[in-house]
């Protein structure tokens, strides 16, 4: 197959990508959708206040907002790259790419790496843009960055290594799969010396070195008559806990991987679109329809659900301390307890609609709104 007919089947597997997430997010926002759950009085249970807030610009991309050494880093849709402190909110260091980005953030907290929508991969340090590689296909998922190295797992189901340092290509690896992928946040994450990716359904673990396969567990087999119905992208974000890597299928399953030996640990029916959290315990994700399930990571078994916030257009949700914290549509942060999913408190924000999973950063929650606004809460 010729340079040319490779990029037009990437280009096609990308813009129908496009089109199926256009139709999820048009019937998530028809005149049909239903009621949200109405929230009721907010009974503070759990003592929370607004630390900080920062603007970065809108957010129309899957973010993945990162925590390390006490630092915080973002990206905005516009282009803007920002490292604040965890604690105060204040800036460290802020660039601007001049370019709409697709995909970010990814750091080790040194080197720092978004995708743009033009296909490009950029690499920062001390706000300053060390290198730069043109890429084969859209990027949704943030890059990794690992072992002095900077992984890409791109729509056409290829996984990529730079070298961290000059940028030079190392190896690549594509992978089979069905036509249509989803244009969101995917699985990509180090497991000790094992790089673990997601590809249709799919975790691969792959050697970092040089791309060669190790295992490969199946999440969920492709089913239906059409494209649009056999789609089962694993998405992000996913929740690991020492060897244990537990991703959601997309509309498919809820599943626990053993990444040291390649194996499947359980896997249960579910019907999402969002990624997971979780700990040692607990595996937490919400359901299409705003139902919040918790399984046991260690069988798989149900935990608890709650439909306190049925139809509110929540985001992956995150334990932390005594409480699971999830974002919905309207830019409010609620925050119920990991024990049974009763309420606890809820936060607001600007109002324009939380944007990616909360993170941890030492004692502080970190949310990212769609209108730019980073806050930081901190408990009483």
């Amino acid at each position: 197959m010729s340079s040319v007919s490779v990029g037009l089947l990437r280009w096609g597997r990308n813009f129908l990508g496009m089109v199926v997430l256009g139709a999820l997010l048009a019937c998530s926002s028809s005149p049909e959708r239903p009621k949200p759950t109405e929230l009721g009085v907010n009974v503070p249970l759990l003592g929370v206040r607004q630390a900080w807030t920062f603007p970065i610009g809108p957010v129309r991309f899957p973010l993945d907002i990162k925590a390390v050494d006490g630092k915080v880093f973002v990206a905005g849709s516009t282009g803007q790259v920002v490292v604040l402190d965890q604690d105060t909110g204040r800036e460290i260091w802020k660039v601007s790419t001049e370019q709409v980005l697709s995909a970010g953030v990814g750091t080790d907290g040194s080197t720092v790496a978004v995708v743009t929508r033009d296909h490009e991969l950029l690499a920062l340090r001390e706000g300053v843009v060390r290198w730069r590689q043109r890429l084969f296909a859209g990027v949704q998922t943030a890059p990794l960055v690992a072992g002095g190295r900077v992984f890409v797992l791109s729509s056409d189901r290829a996984v990529t290594a730079f070298d961290g340092a000059t940028g030079r290509r190392l190896w690549s690896q594509q992978r089979p799969g069905e036509p249509l992928v989803l244009q969101q946040s995917g699985a990509l994450l180090a497991v000790g010396d094992t790089l673990v990716a997601g590809f249709s359904g799919r975790l691969t673990g792959l050697q970092p070195l040089n791309g060669a396969v190790r295992w490969d567990v199946s999440l969920a087999a492709p089913r239906g008559v059409n494209d649009v119905e056999r789609l089962v992208d694993v998405v992000g974000p996913v929740s690991r806990v020492g060897d244990s890597v537990c991703a959601r299928a997309f509309q498919a399953s809820v599943a626990c991987v053993n990444a040291a030996r390649g194996t499947l640990q359980w896997s249960k029916p579910a019907s999402g679109f969002n990624g997971l959290h979780g700990d040692d315990l607990l595996v937490v994700g919400s359901e299409t329809d705003g139902k919040l399930v918790a399984w046991s990571r260690k069988d798989g078994a149900r935990a608890w659900a709650s439909d306190r916030l049925l139809h509110r257009n929540l985001t992956a949700p995150l334990l932390i301390g005594r409480s699971v914290a999830v974002g919905d549509g309207d830019g409010v942060v609620h925050l119920l307890s990991r024990e049974d999913g009763a309420p606890l408190n809820r936060l607001s924000t600007d109002g324009s609609g939380i944007a990616s999973a909360p993170v941890q950063a030492g004692n502080t929650l970190v949310v990212v709104t769609r209108n730019g606004a980073v806050t930081g809460f901190k408990p009483d």
